[in-house]
């Protein structure tokens, strides 16, 4: 059952949405090469407890750490590892927290130092699938209309669409219903209703859209060892259009971006 959220929760909920968009902010001037993900782990979780809140994944389903941190090729769930990041890797960070008993969740691909325009490419692509599907997002429309913009938009532009990954609800749960997959046909699945909050993240290949899981339990790779990225906003419906709860305004500061979305 979908869990249709008032005025004032929506309003707490952007407060935990706010804190994951600053913590991703803060780890955006860190993420260079020769650090290691557990150290960025680490920091983000101080970070979070220091804002009196909660990391949202550490014990989630049993996941051993803060965030999931996802290096080239792995497209979600990255545990993080003590092995330093190199000159032209990109990595997904998924940061989520549990601020007064509301959930944020937010994703960006960061690269590590210069990366060849093949892979800028792919991570312009997927940041225009996630505004896109945002777009969709209006109480005249279906879950259907958000999963086909995202679809679309990768395919026209050769790349794979993950199946078995999904976006979803989110509230007092980090996963609430609906799911919001990233691909489908217009007009199918859940009406969007005024004070649906959900969370909205293309997982986009640069091949293959099939993937598969490491022994570890938890990552999830493309099946042909080719990029993938990944980018998430957690969106509530307001007056009948997107409200967009998270930014990237913080991460893109940091990184000297002038545009945000």
């Amino acid at each position: 059952m979908i869990q249709y959220k008032t005025a004032e929760e929506i309003e707490l909920m952007r407060i935990s949405a706010q804190l994951v968009s600053r913590t991703l902010g803060m780890l955006a001037k860190e993420v260079q090469p020769g650090v290691t993900p557990l150290h960025l782990d680490k920091l983000a979780e101080e970070f979070i407890r220091d804002h009196k809140a909660i990391p949202g994944f550490l014990g989630l389903y049993d996941f051993p750490n803060s965030l999931c941190m996802s290096l080239n090729e792995q497209v979600v769930h990255g545990i993080p590892s003590g092995k330093p990041l190199a000159e032209g890797d990109i990595i997904s960070i998924d940061c989520g927290v549990l601020k007064n008993g509301y959930y944020g969740d937010q994703a960006y691909t960061f690269m590590v130092g210069e990366v060849s325009d093949e892979i800028k490419k792919l991570l312009r692509v997927t940041k225009e699938c996630l505004a896109l599907g945002i777009e969709q997002a209006t109480s005249s429309n279906r879950i259907g209309d958000i999963s086909f913009a995202i679809q679309a938009h990768a395919e026209a532009n050769g790349y794979g669409v993950v199946r078995e990954l999904v976006g979803h609800g989110l509230g007092k749960k980090m996963h609430e219903s609906p799911e919001v997959p990233n691909y489908g046909r217009r007009g199918s699945g859940p009406k969007i209703k005024e004070g649906l909050v959900i969370a909205i993240e293309p997982m986009i290949n640069m091949g293959t859209r099939r993937v598969k899981q490491l022994r570890d339990g938890w990552t999830i790779i493309t099946a042909d060892n080719r990029p993938s990225a990944h980018y998430e906003h957690d969106v509530a419906i307001v007056d009948g259009k997107p409200d967009v709860l998270t930014t990237f305004d913080f991460v893109e500061e940091a990184l000297g971006v002038l545009q945000s979305n």
